[in-house]
């Protein structure tokens, strides 16, 4: 169609094969402080989401529970081709998070994917 042809190959330029490829989860079940209205939130948990953002480049967003001023989910995702590496940043998220002290951190949900999940 068009005069080209579109192929899939399992190789990468220069005829090398792909690595592997690991993606990590993190859902962060937050109680916030003294917090009394939903522009509030928004000042404590957009700095926050920032920050993950912009000290480890991984995708982050609030998730969950956004009609709720005193509480808030915010998720985590990261891919690595290493799977240590990929640990590594997810630790240091959630230290991160766990050392904010305007927030409660309730809960913590790792999820872990690897080439040999189906």
């Amino acid at each position: 169609m068009y005069g080209f042809k579109q192929t899939c190959t399992s190789r990468l330029p220069g005829g090398l094969h792909p690595s592997h490829m690991y993606v990590g989860t993190l859902s962060f079940d937050l109680l916030l402080g003294d917090v009394r209205s939903l522009k509030e939130k928004r000042s404590v948990v957009r700095p926050i989401v920032a920050e993950l953002h912009r000290k480890y480049a991984v995708s982050v967003a609030e998730t969950g529970e956004q009609d709720l001023y005193r509480r808030a989910t915010i998720a985590v995702a990261a891919v690595s081709g290493d799977a240590g590496h990929l640990t590594d940043i997810l630790d240091r998220c959630e230290r991160l998070v766990a050392a904010r002290p305007e927030v409660e951190l309730l809960s913590v949900r790792r999820r872990f994917h690897g080439d040999h999940d189906d």
